[in-house]
């Protein structure tokens, strides 16, 4: 039996996404957020755009995506309720946000030098995700959000979640990803088949 409901969310689960972006002042920002899909190369994000995140997307046209496991929720907690924007905005201040500009300091999380971008990668996170910006497209007008259209352009990932004699595979039995499932945080759970949906491997991969 089925019913019609009106939801105030629709947070079926997505993965969870730290976005490190370079300030005007050069200095870091760290944002994180779950608004997040894949494609081939791209990632599509949904952010406010009175987010310190995409004013900064906005002049650097570059960021990294760095993508927390599960033993990282303690730090995502300290980011809750942070902005980098300076005053914060209305909207934010009503909902309990605070500034500040040490965001690193306050997760407990360490920057690491990017190789093709200014923002700095996340040491913790097991995978980082150079990108830059192609696009911002205006969503649900006349709301703030907007939808992020960026391109990956490097991918450091943990070499312990590669798959064993695939070195540039990661193999989904080993990653353990944050998912923010209606507001709330979950883990993966164990495989229940092989999927023929999308395979990562064609035929000659399995030979």
């Amino acid at each position: 039996m089925h019913t019609t409901i009106q939801p105030n969310i629709l947070y079926f689960g997505t993965s969870v996404v730290l976005i490190s972006t370079r300030n005007e002042n050069g200095t870091a920002n760290l944002a994180p957020m779950s608004s997040a899909w894949w494609l081939n190369r791209s990632c599509m994000l949904g952010m406010s755009a009175k987010s310190q995140t995409v004013h900064n997307l906005q002049r650097e046209h570059e960021c990294v995506l760095n993508l927390p496991s599960t033993d990282l929720i303690p730090a995502i907690e300290r980011l809750t309720l942070l902005t980098g924007r300076n005053p914060v905005p209305e909207s934010k201040a009503s909902n309990g946000y605070r500034f500040d500009a040490d965001k690193f300091g306050v997760a407990g999380l360490t920057p690491v030098t990017s190789q093709l971008v200014r923002a700095p990668r996340v040491r913790e996170c097991p995978v980082q995700l150079e990108a830059e910006l192609v696009r911002i497209h205006p969503f649900e007008e006349p709301s703030s959000l907007v939808a992020i259209e960026a391109r990956i352009t490097r991918v450091h990932v943990d070499e312990r979640l590669l798959m064993d004699g695939h070195p540039n595979y990661i193999d989904p039995a080993k990653w353990k990803p944050m998912i923010m499932n209606f507001c709330e945080y979950f883990g993966l759970g164990e495989q229940l088949s092989v999927s023929r949906l999308a395979p990562v491997f064609g035929p000659k991969a399995k030979e």
